[in-house]
């Protein structure tokens, strides 16, 4: 009991209610354990795999799991974190995406033991009836506790009917699926405490919840997000993936660790003493980075993107520090124009000469174009032997 409750909350930043689930377990019965996800974009990233490592550890476990695509709830757009409507996807959008999630999250579930469902099964046959009655289950005032809604509504934002009833479906999927235990990040604990009341109005015992944080980006700062080019997309290039995870910073890589590697506590704790001791924290670092790569592609092409960052990094002698510079680029920037807004070379001119003279390089990769456009990401830019930056362009 003690070691699955350990496991469980390893990294989790709320579990309600502890009692209960431990109830739960002391019964014997593998656990109902529901995660829904709503096909918004047809690609994941690492952000997205906090929640599906979780599952993978309650799978593990004994537990069986329900990986929830929200093909219904996609169509109505979820309102979390969000300051104005957001269109709904269409019907063709939602199907398209939801094909490529299941491909990607068995590479990290096992397909043979997961259960994907949809919720389209339950809510697209509810009549017009059903839903009005599943609508009177809460209040308007209920709906104005969440913190968006409350905003939005403060400020005279414009809220859609419909908005309101994505907890509902949402909680009701729980209902649908008589969940014990449902997982989501802690912006969703609104949606998921709506699963606990409606399954109580059910007449069901209600399911536990375990919210897991939201990952912050390669910058640190952000949570990792496409739009703001500060993340690590699963079925990226092996190479790609390890760059960018050795591109964290040493505290944020302790981050990753609890949240993305399946590597024991004890050993991360060994790790850290190391490091304490004396070790260097890009030798670590490379654990991460070849733990994730193996994950998403196969153990050699680890072993092959550890040879090319070396051959491309630590024999060009990166320093172990560098500055990390933060600049807007809209749609892109040139890089001589990056350069000099950087301060790693005085002048566009300068920045001209140094690319010329074969003198800089991107992810140590050499610049030969001098027209050469960056958007949105993180990079590692050296100018020279010795000038070394970590640029984050955002939008």
């Amino acid at each position: 009991m003690q070691n699955q409750l350990e496991i469980i909350r390893r990294g989790c930043d709320e579990l309600l209610i502890e009692e209960e689930l431990v109830a739960k377990l002391r019964t014997g019965r593998p656990l109902r354990v529901k995660a829904g996800f709503d096909p918004t974009a047809p690609d994941l990233h690492l952000g997205h795999t906090v929640l599906i490592n979780k599952l993978r550890q309650l799978q593990d476990l004994g537990h069986h799991i329900l990986f929830l695509i929200g093909d219904f709830t996609g169509m109505i757009g979820d309102p979390t974190g969000k300051n104005a409507t957001r269109p709904p996807l269409t019907s063709e959008e939602v199907s398209r995406n939801a094909e490529t999630y299941t491909e990607q999250v068995f590479k990290i579930l096992d397909r043979h033991k997961t259960e994907v469902v949809f919720n389209s099964t339950w809510m697209q046959p509810m009549g017009a009836a059903d839903l009005i009655k599943l609508a009177s289950t809460h209040t308007v005032a209920r709906m104005l506790e969440r913190d968006d809604f409350t905003k939005r509504y403060k400020s005279n934002q414009p809220i859609a009917i419909h908005e309101f009833l994505y907890p509902l479906v949402q909680g009701y999927d729980s209902v649908a699926l008589r969940a014990d235990l449902e997982l989501g990040g802690t912006d969703q604990k609104f949606n998921l405490l709506m699963g606990r009341e409606l399954q109580k109005h059910y007449g069901q015992s209600p399911q536990c919840i375990l919210t897991m944080p939201l990952l912050e980006g390669l910058d640190g700062v952000n949570k990792m997000s496409k739009s703001l080019g500060n993340y690590v997309g699963i079925n990226e290039a092996p190479n790609e993936i390890f760059g960018k995870l050795m591109s964290i910073s040493d505290d944020l890589m302790w981050r990753y660790f609890e949240l993305l590697s399946f590597s024991s506590v004890a050993q991360v704790d060994q790790w850290k003493q190391s490091v304490t001791d004396g070790a260097n924290p890009r030798d670590i670092k490379v654990q991460l980075a070849q733990e994730i790569v193996a994950r998403f592609h196969n153990p050699q092409a680890s072993v092959d993107a550890l040879a090319d960052f070396e051959a491309r990094f630590k024999h060009g002698a990166m320093p172990e520090t560098m500055d990390e510079i933060s600049l807007a680029v809209g749609e892109g920037v040139a890089i001589t124009q990056l350069l000099k807004l950087a301060h790693l070379t005085s002048s566009t001119n300068e920045a001209v000469r140094m690319i010329e003279q074969g003198g800089v390089r991107i992810d140590g990769e050499k610049v030969t174009d001098k027209t050469r456009k960056l958007n949105q990401g993180i990079f590692v830019v050296q100018v020279g032997k010795r000038k070394f930056a970590r640029l984050n362009l955002q939008p």
